[in-house]
């Protein structure tokens, strides 16, 4: 190939917007007329090569987008040192098939046991499996629906949120909301109730959700929407953090 025909290729590349086709395009060319394969092979291993780039890149973007707080990925975690319920629910988890139902899962237990860990690395999967995914704070939330809501443009909000496959609020009761902001927060978790998933990290039992939202009534509507039909684990068990502090003092 010579040289004019190479940078037409090249043009029409970047104009196609082919990067990975632009950029083995030449080496792959030479490997094919060394090994004297023919035009439409040499052709057909280019384009997957770009369909797999495309691939990947589609999944770093579905990564950066979820907005996680770090990666923590699901063969990090030490399974026999998770909650009894956490080690026996993990496994069918993991299979992603509540995300297909639309099902929730509730990670209720003490600080430091893996809640969110669990709810990262579900979240990670997730995206490497090409589902569109949210990691929030309850608290940064609350926040967002806020803003909208005084900016009047809280539809357009609630319209992204529903559209997302697998949304995880974590730090669910480290907070409480006055009436406005649990009516909101209310509303707006409402949106996915039966449709879409929801992972919830909290450190209370659902007895103790009133002290968050203050409203017994409202309270129980949403513990009736969240975890109808979902998988609730109870991740009550010795924080790592401590077991961690433990080792390094007997050190």
């Amino acid at each position: 190939m010579n040289k004019t025909i190479n940078q037409r290729i090249v043009d029409y590349s970047k104009e196609l917007r082919l990067p990975v086709f632009r950029r083995d395009f030449s080496q792959l060319a030479k490997e094919a007329a060394m090994e004297g394969m023919d035009y439409e092979h040499f052709l057909l291993q280019l384009m997957e090569r770009e369909y797999e780039g495309r691939i990947e890149n589609r999944k770093k973007f579905h990564i950066r987008q979820a907005n996680f707080p770090s990666k923590m990925y699901l063969n990090e975690l030490v399974r026999d040192q998770l909650p009894t319920g956490a080690m026996e629910k993990l496994p069918l988890l993991e299979r992603l098939d509540f995300i297909e139902s639309g099902q929730n899962i509730i990670l209720a237990g003490n600080p430091g046991t893996g809640k969110t860990h669990i709810a990262v690395g579900l979240g990670l999967k997730a995206c490497l499996q090409g589902y569109k995914v949210l990691f929030t704070t309850v608290h940064k939330l609350l926040t967002q629906i806020r803003e909208s809501h005084s900016q009047r443009n809280l539809k357009v909000m609630e319209a992204r949120f529903e559209k997302y496959d697998l949304v995880i609020c974590d730090e669910f009761g480290y907070v409480s909301f006055d009436k406005e902001g649990s009516e909101l927060l209310f509303n707006h978790l409402s949106l996915r109730a039966g449709r879409k998933s929801t992972i919830i990290t909290t450190n209370l039992g659902f007895e103790r959700w009133e002290e968050i939202f203050g409203d017994p009534v409202l309270t129980a509507a949403l513990v009736d929407r969240l975890t109808h039909k979902a998988h609730l684990i109870n991740m009550n068990g010795e924080s790592y953090r401590l077991k961690e502090t433990k080792q390094m003092m007997g050190q």
